[in-house]
């Protein structure tokens, strides 16, 4: 069942007349016409509301509860996973996950955020914030692939890091620090995509990539829209102004050149149709390791040092 966000009222109001409708079928009256005619206008209006979203409500589509993330992508897309645990100093952090995997038939190194789908889930996996083990397990995978000349692949998807007490005791920081180094030291090729939020810094430790693609309806940057707001004015209340003024949007960035590629979601959000989405983002990440398999190590480092010095010329 599709959970409706505040401005798909509209949607749901079509949509719940339409299973009514299917539900009351089967009598004397054909009312196969009238089905047609409401499920196309539901998929025009669906349609057109998702072509003009702001940028707060591209926020909370790329925040919706239902929204596919790592484990789902890693299901859809991806095959022979094989998860890797621990930094092999303190623990092993269940918000960032990582490990062997296939992409068609290519072997990857998989790194990405998990937040969860349920409450338990959610707990587990600290709503996809990230602890300084966490980071230093994907130090560890970054350089084993390395060592075997395998391409890494990141899927971000965090709020941002754990800002807890004890994450700054384990060195929170300086993990983010020597991640971001680890991602721009790479010799193999790397690709990342922010597939839902991407926040601060603790989104660029696993997206210092020489090619970042976003989900058409991801979000990323320095800080949230809530966080902002509470800054500048006092209040959150102003989230949807700071979210229009952060340039936030995939589509902003793109422009910006701080992302390379924006990869086209189903209509209504990838929350509608996960399968499709992950279809899409894994044929996109395959043109773009295609690609930057013909390259040598020192220019694929060479592309990632460049394409962030120029992020904020002219």
């Amino acid at each position: 069942m599709v959970s409706y966000l505040e401005f798909e009222k509209p949607v749901a109001a079509l949509e719940a007349r339409i299973a009514e409708l299917r539900s009351a079928a089967g009598g004397d009256v054909d009312i196969s016409a009238e089905l047609r005619r409401l499920e196309k206008k539901s998929a025009d209006l669906l349609a057109s509301t998702y072509a003009a979203l702001t940028p707060w409500q591209k926020t909370q589509v790329a925040r919706h509860p239902m929204r596919p993330h790592f484990k789902d992508f890693v299901e859809l897309a991806f095959t022979d996973f094989v998860p890797l645990g621990g930094d092999r100093y303190y623990g092993d952090d269940q918000a960032i996950i990582g490990g062997f995997a296939r992409l068609g038939g290519r072997r990857v190194m998989l790194i990405g955020h998990e937040k969860g789908n349920d409450t338990q889930s959610r707990i587990k996996h600290n709503f996809g914030m990230g602890k300084p083990e966490g980071y230093r397990k994907a130090i560890r995978l970054m350089e084993m692939a390395s060592r075997f000349g395998l391409p890494v692949v990141t899927l971000v998807d965090t709020s941002g890091a754990f800002p807890g007490v004890e994450a700054e005791e384990r060195g929170q920081a300086e993990a983010i620090a020597r991640s971001t180094e680890a991602c721009l030291a790479l010799g193999v090729p790397m690709v990342a995509v922010i597939v839902g939020e991407g926040g601060s810094g603790g989104a660029v430790a696993l997206a210092s990539a020489e090619r970042v693609l976003m989900l058409e309806h991801a979000v990323y940057s320095v800080i949230s829209p809530e966080g902002c707001a509470s800054i500048l004015w006092r209040t959150n209340e102003r989230a949807a102004d700071a979210a229009e003024a952060m340039k936030v949007t995939a589509q902003d960035l793109l422009a910006l050149g701080v992302i390379d590629r924006i990869v086209k979601e189903p209509i209504g959000g990838a929350h509608r149709d996960p399968t499709g989405a992950a279809l899409a983002l894994a044929k996109v990440i395959g043109e773009e390791l295609d690609t930057l398999a013909k390259l040598p190590a020192e220019k694929i480092r060479a592309m990632r040092e460049e394409r962030f010095l120029r992020i904020g010329e002219g």
